[in-house]
C-alpha cells in the first residue's frame, strides 16, 4: 500500500528508500501501522536504518510481535506518531494561494520581503553564546583585514581562535583534523565580505570559483562541524556586503553572490535549532574594527532573528508585507514577443508557458531544458496521459526484458522521463495553439559552451529577448550531514550556473525582463534543502541587483511554495509533511497565471512570494523575539508601554496598564459610568511605542 506497487512487483531484498522511494516519514508511518497491526510495543530507541529492507520489516515483525494475529480485516489504520527528528526531514518548504477567485488570490497572497527595523543589542537577550576561555572558535577570512580585527578581539577575551585557509579546496579534511586536536564551539564565515568587482567583467572561472569560496566550502564546513555546532551555546555566524538590508532597498544587492551564503545559513539554521545561527549583512566600507566589534556583539546577543542588517547605525530584520501589483506598469508583450524558457519539460513550467502563450496571444517561444525534443509519434507519451498505470506495468517488464532489475525506483525514474517528454510536448502543443511559435533546445545549462551556442542561434534571429524565465532546477532534500558533495553541486549548479551562463550569452542583447523561479525554502532556509536554499536566494539577489547593472531590464524572482496536484511537492510524504507543518499548498489554478500577471500587470521587480499559510516557516525563532525582560525596557509618556516581544514577523508588542486613578483622562471619558480609553489616546499609546523603537 505504501508502495503503490503490487506485490508480485516487489522483492523481499529491495531497499525501502533507495528501491522503493518510501521517503523517512512514509516509513515511520508504516512502522507505526506494523506495530498496530501487531500489537508490537513502540521502542523509542528503535532506527528506522536499522530496517533497511522489505526483509528487515518482515523480520521486525518476527522478533517483536507477542502471540497473536493483524486483524481479520489486515487493514487496521492507526495515526502515525510524529518521527524523531533524525528519522525523518524537516518540512519541505511549500505551500500557497487558495484556489477559486483568481482576483482574490492575487490580491490578498502576494508578499514581498521588507527590511523592518530591529530593537538595538541593548535591549535584547544573551543568545547563550561564550566567547571567553576555554573556547575554541574558527574563522574562515576575509581578504579586506575584518577577519584580522576579528581575531585580535577573540584572543584578547581569551578565545582560541584557528585561522582556516581561503586556498585550501578541501576545508573539510582541514577542520576534521582540526578537530582531531579539539572540540571547536563556533565558526565565523567571511568571504562574502569581499567585493565581487564588475559583475558584467566576471567570467565562468570568477564566477565559479567565488561561489566556492563563499557558499561550496561553507556547506562542505558545515558537513563535518554539523555534529559539533549543533548544541546549544555552539554557533555559526557568516558575513554578507549586501548593502546592509540584504539588497532590500533601491539599490539592490551590492554584492549578489552573498545571497548563496545567505540562503545557506537560513537553511543551516532550520537544521540546527539549537544553536545560534545568523547571516550579518554589512554595508560598502572599509572600516574593519567596527565590523568585527559588531559580528561579537550580534554572537552575544538578540537569538530572534537570522537575517540581521546593520546601516546607519540601526538593525534590521527581513519580515513580509502584503503588496498589491502595480497595475499599469506591466510589459506589453503580444504574439511578436520572444520568450525563452528554462525547465521547460517540468509539468509546472509546461503550464505557466501554455498560459503565457494564451495570455499574450502566441509569442515566439525557446524551450530550454535538458530533456530531448519529445518525438510527435511516442507511444509512451499518450500511455502516460491515458493510463499511467499500465505505462508503469509495462516499464516495469521492459526493465526486466533489458536484464536490469525493475524495483519502483527504477520504474519511477522511466516514468519520470515519460512524464518530462508529455510536459514538453504539451508546452510545445500549447504554444502553437494559441497562434505562436514553439522552438525545442535540448541544452545542458551548466555547460557555458552548450549554452552560448543555444543563445547565440536564438538572437541571430531575433535582436531582442522580452522575457527570460529561468525555471530550470531540481531538489533532493537530505541533512548536511548526509547530503553528499556532488548532489549539493547538482542542486546549486543548475540554477545559479545556469543563470550566469544564460546571462552571459545574452551580454548587451536587449532584455526586457527576468523571472527566475526561487522558492520560499530560499527566503526561510528548509532543513535539507542547503543547496536549493542557498541556489534561490542567490537568484533573489541578483535580481535586486540586475535592473542596477541593466536599466532596461525588469528582473523579478518568484518564491513559489509547493503546488497541490502538480509538481514534485505533490507526491510522496511532503503534502502530508506541509500539512503537520501548518502549511498550504499552492492550487495550480491560483498559481499557474501568476507569471503572466506579474509580467503584463506589476512593474516591480526583486522578490514576490506567492504563498498562503506559512506555518512554522514564520514562527518566531525566540519566544520574546529575543528582547530582553520587559521590565528593563519600558517607553516614556502618559501611557508608557512595557514591551512584551519583539518578532521579525510580527513585529513589537507591548503592554500598557490603565488606571483611572493615575490616568485622569480615563476618569473624564466615562460610557454609564465606565472608564473608557479615548481613541486620540490610543494612537498616543501607539506612537509612544514607535519613538521608543526610534530612539
Amino acid at each position: 500500500e505504501k508502495t503503490g506497487y503490487p506485490v508480485d512487483m516487489l522483492e523481499p531484498d529491495l531497499d525501502l528508500e533507495a528501491d522503493l522511494g518510501i521517503d523517512t516519514v512514509k516509513q515511520a508511518e508504516t512502522f507505526a501501522v506494523i506495530r498496530e497491526a501487531y500489537g508490537i510495543e513502540r521502542d523509542e530507541n528503535l532506527q528506522l536504518r536499522d530496517y533497511p529492507t522489505l526483509e528487515h520489516a518482515v523480520g521486525f515483525v518476527m522478533e517483536r510481535r507477542p502471540d497473536r494475529q493483524p486483524s481479520s480485516d489486515g487493514a487496521v489504520v492507526a495515526e502515525a506518531p510524529e518521527p524523531a527528528a533524525e528519522e525523518a526531514p524537516s518540512p519541505t518548504p511549500a505551500t500557497g494561494l487558495p484556489a477559486g477567485d483568481d482576483e482574490a488570490a492575487w490580491a490578498t497572497r502576494r508578499r514581498v520581503p521588507v527590511a523592518v527595523l530591529r530593537p538595538g543589542l541593548e535591549l535584547c537577550k544573551p543568545t547563550g553564546v561564550e566567547l571567553d576561555e576555554g573556547v575554541r572558535v574558527a574563522v574562515m577570512p576575509d581578504r579586506g583585514g575584518v577577519a584580522k580585527a576579528l581575531v585580535r578581539r577573540l584572543e584578547a577575551r581569551g578565545v582560541e581562535v584557528v585561522l582556516l585557509d581561503p586556498e585550501d579546496r578541501e576545508i573539510g579534511d582541514a577542520l576534521g583534523r582540526l578537530l582531531e586536536a579539539g572540540d571547536l564551539h563556533g565558526l565565523f564565515w567571511l568571504p562574502a565580505l569581499d567585493a565581487e568587482g564588475d559583475l558584467a567583467d566576471l567570467d565562468e572561472v570568477g564566477w565559479r570559483a567565488g561561489l566556492e569560496l563563499r557558499a561550496k566550502r561553507l556547506f562542505a564546513a558545515a558537513r563535518v562541524l554539523f555534529p559539533h555546532l549543533s548544541e546549544p551555546g555552539r554557533f555559526l555566524v557568516s558575513a554578507t556586503r549586501l548593502g546592509g538590508r540584504h539588497g532590500l532597498d533601491a539599490a539592490g544587492a551590492a554584492c549578489p553572490m552573498g545571497g548563496a551564503v545567505s540562503g545557506l545559513t537560513k537553511a543551516l539554521a532550520r537544521e540546527m535549532p539549537s544553536a545560534l545561527v545568523k547571516v550579518v549583512d554589512f554595508p560598502q566600507t572599509r572600516r574593519t574594527a567596527e565590523l568585527a566589534d559588531a559580528l561579537i556583539d550580534e554572537t552575544l546577543l538578540d537569538p530572534g532573528a537570522i537575517e540581521i542588517g546593520l546601516c546607519d547605525g540601526r538593525r534590521f530584520g527581513v519580515a513580509l508585507a502584503d503588496r498589491a501589483p502595480d497595475d499599469g506598469e506591466g510589459l506589453d508583450l503580444d504574439g511578436s514577443s520572444v520568450v525563452l524558457v528554462t525547465g521547460a519539460a517540468g509539468s509546472i513550467v509546461s503550464a505557466i508557458t501554455a498560459d503565457l502563450a494564451r495570455g499574450i496571444g502566441g509569442g515566439v517561444f525557446h524551450l530550454l531544458d535538458l530533456t530531448p525534443a519529445p518525438a510527435d509519434d511516442d507511444p509512451d507519451i499518450e500511455r502516460f496521459a491515458s493510463d499511467p498505470d499500465a505505462l508503469r506495468r509495462e516499464l516495469f517488464e521492459r526493465i526486466k526484458q533489458r536484464g536490469e532489475r525493475a524495483t519502483p525506483v527504477a520504474v519511477e525514474r522511466e516514468m519520470a522521463r515519460v512524464e518530462r517528454a508529455h510536459a514538453a510536448a504539451a508546452a510545445l502543443g500549447a504554444v502553437r495553439t494559441a497562434g505562436g511559435e514553439a522552438h525545442w533546445h535540448a541544452v545542458d545549462l551548466t555547460d557555458p559552451d552548450a549554452v552560448a551556442k543555444v543563445v547565440d542561434e536564438i538572437t541571430a534571429r531575433h535582436p531582442q529577448v522580452d522575457v527570460l524565465l529561468h525555471a530550470a532546477g531540481l531538489e533532493r532534500s537530505r541533512g548536511v550531514n548526509e547530503k553528499p558533495p556532488e548532489e549539493f553541486d547538482l542542486v546549486f549548479d543548475v540554477k545559479a550556473d545556469g543563470w550566469f551562463h544564460l546571462l552571459s550569452a545574452l551580454g548587451e542583447v536587449p532584455l526586457r525582463a527576468t523571472v527566475a523561479f526561487s522558492s520560499i525554502a530560499g527566503r526561510f532556509g528548509n532543513a535539507g534543502q542547503t543547496d536549493y536554499s542557498a541556489a534561490n536566494d542567490l537568484l533573489c539577489k541578483w535580481a535586486t541587483r540586475l535592473t542596477a547593472d541593466r536599466p532596461g531590464t525588469r528582473a523579478l524572482a518568484i518564491d513559489w511554495t509547493a503546488w497541490a496536484d502538480i509538481g514534485m511537492a505533490a507526491r510522496g510524504s511532503i503534502p502530508e509533511i506541509m500539512s503537520r507543518a501548518g502549511i498550504d499548498m499552492l492550487a495550480p489554478a491560483a498559481g499557474i497565471p501568476i507569471v503572466r500577471q506579474e509580467l503584463t500587470r506589476s512593474g516591480r521587480s526583486g522578490e514576490v512570494m506567492v504563498a498562503g499559510k506559512l506555518g512554522v516557516l514564520e514562527a518566531e525563532r525566540d519566544e520574546t523575539g529575543g528582547l530582553a525582560a520587559s521590565e528593563e525596557v519600558r517607553g516614556e509618556g502618559p501611557l508608557a508601554a512595557t514591551w512584551q516581544g519583539f518578532g521579525v514577523q510580527s513585529g513589537l508588542s507591548g503592554r500598557v496598564e490603565l488606571d483611572p486613578t493615575r490616568q485622569p483622562f480615563l476618569d473624564h471619558h466615562r460610557i454609564e459610568g465606565t472608564p473608557v480609553l479615548p481613541g486620540v489616546m490610543g494612537l498616543e499609546a501607539f506612537g509612544e511605542l514607535l519613538l521608543s523603537v526610534a530612539e
